[in-house]
């Protein structure tokens, strides 16, 4: 049903093409939702939520995907208000809100007094791109992983989440369904891995993609391998597949105070072209 005061609706199949005309304004910062749409046609079962759209005379001018995630797609001041409205009508469902930093604070002010408060929220985290070579030799030990990798595989992802998120992904009983997301992206050829020896000393996956962009989640080295250039010299080589193979320009967005992270990435020749902003309950 369509809100005659703030013009919002949930989309379906029927909209699939204008909605990738809208994410097409941005096709790198959109990638996520773009990858959604693409994978799940805007069917509400496949999806595991929802995608709301807003529109003005007639046409699509903004989105906002609800599962997990609260995502919002192209969405000015006016658009998350009025998704911060529909998302107050029922609840909170959702464990983040993420996404440009305007719309996700705009969407956070909306609903603030009626969530509860936060976890945390990380306001200005750089998104950063590369669209060419990578300015650092990449790691030739870096690889896609497979099943025989999952002993050192596994316990990495559900470290690196850990000291990302500050919450174990197998907290409340949810080591089976991360399990089941790690090896999802093995399968896929998007999950990437240097060893020295037996030693996992890198990691990296791809979180989602389209035919314009591929984003990266997950890098990670043990800390007692930090500060040795694994990081540089595992994303370059990630980079260059992923350019390669998956899609023309890779993307990732990082913690303001990370640092280290950012000179590596810096290193590898990403660019910044964004701020996100991350909400998590």
């Amino acid at each position: 049903m369509l809100s005659t005061r703030s013009g919002v609706r949930a989309l379906g199949a029927s909209d699939l093409s204008a909605f990738l005309e809208l994410t097409a304004l941005d096709p790198v910062v959109n990638v996520f939702a773009d990858y959604r749409a693409r994978t799940t046609n805007l069917e509400p079962r496949w999806l595991g939520g929802e995608m709301w759209g807003r529109f003005e005379g007639g046409q699509l001018v903004a989105a906002c995907h609800v599962g997990a995630n609260l995502v919002p797609v192209q969405a000015g001041p006016d658009d998350a208000r009025a998704f911060a409205e529909r998302a107050l009508g029922r609840g909170r469902t959702v464990s983040t809100i993420v996404g440009p930093h305007a719309a996700v604070e705009a969407l956070w002010e909306g609903v603030a007094g009626g969530w509860d408060q936060p976890r945390e929220a990380r306001w200005r985290q750089p998104h950063l791109e590369i669209a060419g070579p990578p300015q650092v030799e990449p790691d030739p030990r870096v690889r896609r992983t497979t099943r025989q990798d999952m002993a050192e595989l596994y316990p990495a992802c559900v470290a690196m989440y850990t000291e990302e998120v500050g919450i174990s992904p197998e907290h409340g009983g949810g080591a089976e369904l991360y399990r089941a997301r790690v090896t999802q992206l093995m399968n896929r050829g998007w999950s990437f891995a240097a060893f020295e020896g037996d030693r996992l000393v890198f990691k990296a996956e791809v979180a989602c993609a389209s035919p314009h962009a591929a984003q990266i989640q997950g890098v990670w080295v043990p800390p007692d391998q930090r500060g040795q250039g694994l990081a540089a010299h595992g994303m370059a080589a990630v980079a260059q597949v992923v350019r390669a193979e998956v899609a023309p320009v890779v993307s990732l967005y990082v913690n303001e105070w990370n640092e280290a992270a950012r000179r590596a990435y810096a290193r590898v020749g990403f660019e910044e072209t964004a701020r996100f902003s991350t909400v998590m309950f």
